[in-house]
């Protein structure tokens, strides 16, 4: 985490930015990402560990998409 610095001025109205708390604007959308992140991470191990062949053609799909626009 980071520690802000906070000062001490005298004869201000307004707080300083390290005094105001923020906030997401999005609350949970750090952890939302991170649990489909991992989701999908493990499902694709899954997928290639239980299905090799998947990878195979994921290959073969990436490689022959864009050979079709050199032609």
């Amino acid at each position: 985490m980071t520690h802000h610095a906070r000062r001490q001025e005298t004869g201000t109205s307004l707080p300083s930015s390290a005094d105001v708390q923020t906030r997401d604007a999005v609350p949970d959308r750090g952890e939302f990402l991170e649990f489909l992140g991992l989701t999908l991470t493990a499902g694709a191990f899954v997928l290639f560990v239980v299905r090799p062949e998947a990878s195979e053609a994921l290959v073969h799909a990436l490689v022959t998409g864009p050979a079709v626009f050199v032609h």
